[in-house]
C-alpha cells in the first residue's frame, strides 16, 4: 500500500498513524477508569485486562502482519521490544509523580500478581528458543502453552483481586482505589462501552499503518529488522501505554497506571503466539535473530526488577524515585546501546 510512497509523506503518513492511534488512547484511559468504576472491576484489573490489551492492539497487528510477511525478525522483536519500552515508561511516570515512589504508592496485589504471570510468559519464549525445532501446522507447542498461561492467569488475576490473601500496608502515600463520585451509581456501561471499541478500532487500523511502514524503512534504508521492531514501531506502538500512563497518574489513578503496563506487557506477550501462527515457515522461534533474544532477556529482567520494586515499596529513593526505577533506566539505556552499536 506505502510502496509507491515518496519518503516525505512516508513519514508523514508513518506519523499521521501514531499520532491517530496516540490520541484515540488518551480518550481511551478516561473510559477505562469509568468502566472500572462502574462495572466494579477495579482499577488494577481494568488497566490490566481492559485498558492493557486495548492499547497493545497496535502492535500486536504490526507483529502479525510482519510474520504474514515472512519477516519473523520484525515480527518478535516488535513485541518484546514493545514489552522493554512500556515498562520503561513506568519509569518515567515514576518521576512525575512527585509525591513519593510510584510503585510504593500504587500498592495492589493484582499487579503483584501480574508482574508475576508475566515473568512466567517471557520465559515461556525462551525454552522454545533453547529447544528443539518443532512446529505442528506451523505453530510452535509453546505458543499454545502461553495461550492457556494467559487464560489461566486472567483467571486467577480476577481472583486475586475478589479475594486476596494478603494486603499491603497502607501509609499516608499509597493511593486507594476510589469509585467515581456518582450521584448515579447504577448507571449504564453500554454507552462508554462503545465509545471504547470504537477507539479500539482506530488503534488497530492505526498499527497496521505502522507496520506497513515499518517494512519499507526495513527495504528503503537497510535497516535491520530487530532495529525497526525493537525501537522503531515497538516504541511507536507503545506510545498509548506511554500516555496512559502518564495521564492515569495525572487523574490519580495509580493502580491504572501500573496495571496499565503490566497488563499491556502481559497481553503483548500473545503478539508472539500470533506471530508464531502467521508465520508459515514453521516455528517463529526458531527463525528469530540473536538480537530480538536480547530484547525478550531485556524484557524479563525489567520485569524482575519492577516485581522487586513493588514488593520493597521503597517511599523514596534517588531524585524521589524508586530504585527499581533507575534500575530499569539503566538496563534499557544498555539494551540501546547494544542495539545500536550491533
Amino acid at each position: 500500500m506505502l510502496t509507491g510512497l515518496s519518503i516525505p509523506i512516508l513519514f508523514a503518513v508513518f506519523g499521521l498513524a501514531g499520532a491517530a492511534v496516540v490520541l484515540a488512547s488518551i480518550r481511551a484511559t478516561a473510559l477505562a477508569d469509568v468502566i472500572a468504576d462502574r462495572t466494579k472491576l477495579g482499577e488494577a484489573m481494568a488497566g490490566g485486562l481492559v485498558l492493557g490489551a486495548a492499547t497493545s492492539l497496535a502492535g500486536v497487528v504490526v507483529s502479525v502482519d510482519a510474520a504474514l510477511s515472512g519477516d519473523a525478525s520484525y515480527a518478535f522483536s516488535n513485541a518484546v521490544g514493545g514489552i522493554a519500552a512500556q515498562t520503561l515508561f513506568l519509569a518515567i511516570a515514576d518521576l512525575l509523580h512527585k509525591r513519593a515512589n510510584l510503585e510504593h504508592a500504587a500498592a495492589e496485589p493484582a499487579n503483584l500478581f501480574q508482574a508475576v504471570m508475566l515473568i512466567i510468559l517471557l520465559s515461556l519464549p525462551l525454552c522454545a528458543l533453547s529447544g528443539p525445532d518443532v512446529a505442528y501446522f506451523g505453530v510452535h507447542p509453546v505458543s499454545i502453552a502461553m495461550f492457556v498461561a494467559y487464560l489461566a492467569g486472567v483467571q486467577l488475576s480476577s481472583s486475586v483481586k475478589e479475594n486476596p490473601m494478603w494486603r499491603p500496608v497502607r501509609t499516608s502515600d499509597t493511593r486507594r482505589d476510589q469509585p467515581e463520585d456518582d450521584d448515579e451509581p447504577d448507571r449504564s456501561v453500554k454507552g462508554p462501552a462503545l465509545q471504547f471499541v470504537g477507539l479500539v478500532a482506530i488503534m488497530g487500523a492505526g498499527g497496521w499503518v505502522i507496520s506497513q511502514a515499518g517494512g519499507q524503512f526495513i527495504e528503503r534504508f537497510s535497516l535491520s529488522s530487530s532495529l525497526v521492531g525493537s525501537l522503531i514501531t515497538a516504541v511507536v506502538t507503545s506510545l498509548p501505554e506511554f500516555v496512559t500512563t502518564l495521564v492515569a497518574v495525572r487523574r490519580g489513578a495509580l493502580q491504572l497506571a501500573v496495571g496499565g503496563i503490566i497488563g499491556g506487557n502481559t497481553f503483548d506477550t500473545l503478539f508472539l503466539v500470533a506471530g508464531d501462527i502467521a508465520y508459515r515457515d514453521g516455528s517463529i522461534f526458531h527463525a528469530v535473530e540473536g538480537n530480538d533474544v536480547y530484547w525478550l532477556g531485556t524484557g524479563l529482567l525489567m520485569t524482575a526488577v519492577l516485581l522487586a520494586g513493588l514488593i520493597l515499596r521503597q517511599r523514596e529513593g534517588p531524585g524521589r524515585i524508586g530504585i527499581e526505577s533507575v534500575l530499569m533506566m539503566g538496563i534499557y539505556a544498555t539494551a540501546l546501546t547494544v542495539e545500536v552499536s550491533a
